[in-house]
């Protein structure tokens, strides 16, 4: 049987105070899809921070330089790497936010690196030998997301590759499971398969709600699934939650329907405040 209460923590560089655990206060990673340019991207950041500083939540900014992993190759991409890492600076600097994005190739890593306080490895390449480990090996926290069509016993192997890097700063995300096509189900025995490996665990909850080309040349979602797994998720005792929000999701260049307006935001974090102090007593 998995061990409920995993002992690793994971913590990002000063000067911020954030540490990711099973144990520990929930923690969420939180912003747009894709970035949409500098100025989007700081209204977003400090509209969010002013939410998640009422809620009383820990808040890691997330948002995307690039969409690479799309079917359609006229899928919107997003504004590059420069000036996405450029975009996240900015955030930092002026609003002394912790900052994660997306990594797509190991050559992108040790860039990334010098400006994310954490980095993500999409889900599609979560086989991908010689992308984990560049990843890991840059010694940032690293956020290994599950592939859809991965069973998560086999996130200990996608762990072990990383942790041969000498990196412990290792979390494991699940975002659904390939159910027939252009589907997905969250399998909440996922988070518990994963806790066992001792690490922190991460549940993606609108990528859990995406229907992959549900929309032909591009993706679909079903948003008002995402408060009731997200609930779920933070009852069995999560390290953090992964959420994509949007001041405006039907006008967001991609991931438009599994995102969350802002405005609902609020009202769901007391919740799962809530859920997770009852949950880790």
């Amino acid at each position: 049987m998995p061990s409920p209460r995993p002992s690793r923590l994971v913590r990002l560089d000063p000067p911020f105070g954030i540490t990711l655990g099973n144990e520990l206060p929930l923690v969420v990673i939180a912003g747009p899809c894709a970035m949409e340019g500098m100025d989007f991207g700081l209204r977003t950041a400090s509209a969010l921070q002013e939410i998640f500083a009422a809620a009383g939540i820990a808040f890691i900014y997330k948002s995307s330089f690039d969409k690479a992993n799309r079917t359609s190759g006229s899928a919107f991409r997003g504004v590059g790497m420069d000036e996405g890492l450029e975009i996240l600076a900015r955030i930092k600097s002026t609003l002394g936010l912790p900052v994660l994005t997306d990594v797509h190739t190991p050559e992108q890593a040790a860039p990334v690196a010098q400006v994310a306080d954490m980095l993500q490895t999409p889900a599609f390449l979560c086989r991908q030998t010689d992308f984990i480990q560049a990843v890991a090996a840059t010694g940032k926290p690293v956020n290994l997301k599950k592939g859809q069509f991965l069973a998560p016993w086999d996130m200990a192997q996608v762990l072990e590759k990383a942790r041969a890097t000498g990196n412990e700063r290792l979390t494991l995300c699940e975002r659904g499971t390939m159910f027939g096509y252009g589907n997905l189900v969250a399998d909440m025995r996922s988070l518990a398969i994963m806790a066992g490996t001792g690490f922190p665990v991460i549940f993606d909850a609108t990528h859990s709600v995406q229907l992959p080309g549900g929309q032909g040349t591009s993706s679909g979602g079903q948003r008002e699934f995402v408060p009731p797994l997200a609930r779920a998720a933070v009852a069995t005792g999560v390290a953090a939650l992964f959420l994509e929000t949007h001041p405006d999701p039907a006008a967001a260049p991609c991931d438009g329907p599994n995102m969350l307006p802002f405005h609902e935001l609020p009202a769901l974090l007391r919740q799962l405040k809530a859920i997770d102090t009852v949950t880790k007593g």
